[in-house]
């Protein structure tokens, strides 16, 4: 078994796939807006999903409210800073200052533009 993908109750979630496939070069695998509304991004290398849907009969979770470290999506950088400061520039907010971790990762957190938590990842070592 493997991990097909992972699932985000948003209020808009045509807009949240738009974002994050120009933001981050995701694929658009399938999509529905009739119905409950979902769509499927596909990551570098088709090795897992992200769906962001709307589906009245579950409440919109309060991604603002929650500390990143409860929840985020994490996404290796070759170039934190830049990447950064991209991210930045088209509406995401960043949480906190570039950090390194004890391993010589640097880390930054930041969160989308509708509240949804993100890490930038620069391994010192890669994970995957």
């Amino acid at each position: 078994m493997r991990i097909e993908h992972v699932a985000f109750q948003v209020e808009f979630p045509q807009d949240v796939a738009r974002w994050y496939a120009q933001q981050f070069g995701m694929t658009i695998r399938r999509a529905s807006t009739q119905g409950p509304q979902m769509h499927f991004l596909a990551c570098d290398g088709d090795h897992v999903l992200l769906e962001f849907y709307n589906n009245p009969a579950a409440p919109l979770p309060d991604y603002r409210s929650m500390h990143p470290l409860m929840l985020h999506i994490a996404w290796v950088s070759d170039n934190l800073e830049a990447d950064r400061a991209r991210l930045i520039a088209a509406g995401a907010q960043a949480f906190d200052e570039i950090t390194t971790s004890p391993a010589g990762d640097k880390l930054a957190m930041l969160r989308d533009p509708w509240g949804l938590a993100i890490q930038l990842a620069q391994r010192a070592t890669p994970m995957l």
